[in-house]
């Protein structure tokens, strides 16, 4: 498939992961794979038996191009698209998608996240060979994650009808994320798949999707393609990008282009997780530990954990002290070397909250 070309947007901080995750040295540098892949890694891995090195690229910010790089030698330098800041998910996929199109029009071009765990490849392979079909097709077409609970922190795809493997299906609505009861109903209906941000298109549909609906991010993005791989890109970046506004692509293109019928999805059961908190963490990486802990090790040897009368503590090590805790239950426990979180498990998708108050007191170094 030789006009495949692979996008991995490889931005965010992970402020759930917080402290663990930094601006600087972000959840998706990380090997939090149950390798010593890191997550961007193991994200390379799995898209190269489908798209060539050559075809395959890279959005991240300034501060994070040469981690990128280091981390995937094979990868052409000029693949490693470089934002000056982040934009959101619009400007981030445009630009790929309008790169791509200046090198070779009339591809097709899939987006995954660089954060995101897949545990069965074999099985994401066929769903994403399923979706370029359709995406040759001229559809819009994204790959919706068939549901195991009722999760609130996701985003949900409204389906035409009960969703069935391996069947592209029309995407009637994009709905955020919805309190437990709401998804509850959304799971039980079986018209329901939790939305991944997994894209794919061809270039020149989307890239007319977007004209039509964002001029204000279309044009600019267009504007800096074409000086893309001369010696005008960085100027002319620099000029246009300060312009764009933030935006979705949800939001901009997909859920306005759903209500035309314009949008597909083929549902995915692959072993999908985006490891967005310290619980699901805990879950995929922790270990038991006597005491009533489930101790997460992300890096390498770390002195013990050590719990007494404890009960549902996740512990995460970072640093060379020892974690100790004595009668306490439900806890979150992350030690690094210049912030210590402790939280309340049942407060895990709060924690950005608490890189937000930190940079509202000036304290961005630690976050």
């Amino acid at each position: 498939m030789s006009d495949l070309h692979m996008v991995v947007p490889a931005g965010g901080s992970g402020t759930r992961l917080w402290p663990l995750s930094r601006a600087a040295n972000p959840k998706f540098l990380h090997a939090l794979t149950g390798t010593d892949r890191s997550l961007l890694q193991a994200t390379f891995d799995r898209l190269a038996p489908l798209c060539t090195a050559q075809n395959l690229l890279v959005v991240t910010g300034v501060a994070h191009a040469t981690s990128v790089a280091r981390q995937l030698p094979e990868l052409p330098e000029r693949n490693i698209l470089v934002e000056p800041f982040a934009r959101d998910s619009c400007a981030a996929i445009a630009l790929a998608a309008a790169v791509i199109e200046q090198r070779a029009p009339g591809g097709v071009m899939a987006s995954f996240a660089a954060d995101h765990l897949i545990a069965d490849t074999a099985a994401f392979s066929d769903v994403v060979r399923d979706a370029i079909a359709g995406a040759r097709d001229g559809k819009l077409m994204t790959i919706g994650i068939t549901p195991t609970r009722p999760e609130t922190g996701y985003g949900y795809l409204q389906l035409s009808a009960p969703s069935v493997a391996g069947q592209r299906q029309r995407v009637l609505e994009f709905k955020e994320k919805p309190t437990h009861q709401v998804a509850t109903e959304y799971v039980a209906s079986g018209e329901y798949l939790w939305n991944a941000s997994m894209f794919l298109w061809r270039t020149e549909v989307f890239l007319a999707e977007l004209a039509a609906r964002r001029p204000d991010v279309h044009d600019p993005v267009r504007e800096i393609a074409r000086a893309w791989d001369t010696d005008a890109q960085e100027a002319v970046l620099g000029e246009l990008w300060p312009t764009i506004p933030k935006v979705a692509v949800e939001y901009a293109v997909m859920e306005p282009a759903a209500a035309e019928g314009k949008v597909a999805t083929v549902p995915g059961d692959f072993g999908w997780n985006d490891i967005g908190d310290f619980e699901t963490l805990g879950e995929l990486l922790g270990r038991d530990i006597d005491g009533g802990a489930r101790v997460v090790d992300v890096q390498g040897d770390r002195p013990p954990v050590v719990v007494i009368d404890g009960d549902g503590v996740i512990a995460v090590p970072c640093s060379s002290r020892v974690i100790a805790t004595l009668g306490v239950r439900d806890l979150i426990v992350v030690d690094t070397a210049d912030a210590v979180l402790v939280c309340r498990r049942d407060r895990a998708q709060d924690i950005k909250k608490l890189t937000e108050l930190l940079r509202e007191k000036g304290h961005a170094a630690h976050v």
